[in-house]
């Protein structure tokens, strides 16, 4: 069934690449829903917006996690890749430290101004195809999880009884989706 062929390759000068391909559909999508104005709007924690808003350091962690990053450190990696720079058309994403200063600033009253961001866009996702997946009814799930982390004396967490390092957030997320509704 498999035959070996000729093959020839041709590699130009102008060419990039990248293997997060989906980055650029995510990123429209997410500014077509209007969660960059959102979180701009909803999120207040830095004095001066030079030259990053709240949604650049948001938009930046999600798409790290995305593309398969672990920590703030892998945000290194994504900024050095041009393909993926030119996806976002971004010409500067805040670097890890910048990233960590952010995480800080955070209490737990900007967390759930942040969800709630996030929440005002939802409907309109759900308006289009979402529509399909709710058939008309939505079921809630309420549960703890593990979220495992690398460290051992970080403030709250604990060890579970499988021997994991990490903390036991109560997640409700929707059923249909498995999507987190609040965290």
């Amino acid at each position: 069934m498999l035959s070996a062929g000729r093959v020839s390759y041709e590699v130009g000068a102008n060419t990039d690449a990248t293997c997060f391909g989906g980055i650029a559909a995510v990123h429209r999508l997410v500014t077509k829903l209007g969660l960059v104005e959102q979180v701009d709007d909803r999120l207040e924690l830095l004095k001066r917006h030079l030259p990053y808003h709240e949604s650049d350091h948001v938009l930046n962690m999600a798409y790290n996690v995305m593309c398969g990053g672990t920590r703030l450190e892998d945000i290194e990696r994504l900024r050095h890749d041009t393909a993926y720079m030119n996806a976002l058309g971004a010409d500067l994403i805040p670097d890890p430290t910048t990233a960590g200063d952010f995480c800080r600033r955070f209490s737990p009253e900007d967390v759930i101004s942040l969800m709630e961001a996030i929440n005002v866009v939802r409907p309109r996702l759900w308006a289009g195809r979402g529509r399909d997946l709710l058939e008309g009814v939505a079921y809630l799930d309420v549960d703890g999880t593990i979220a495992a982390t690398h460290g051992e004396h970080k403030a709250g967490m604990d060890i579970s009884y499988k021997g994991i390092w990490g903390y036991a957030p109560l997640i409700v997320s929707l059923a249909n989706t498995k999507e987190v509704l609040y965290l």
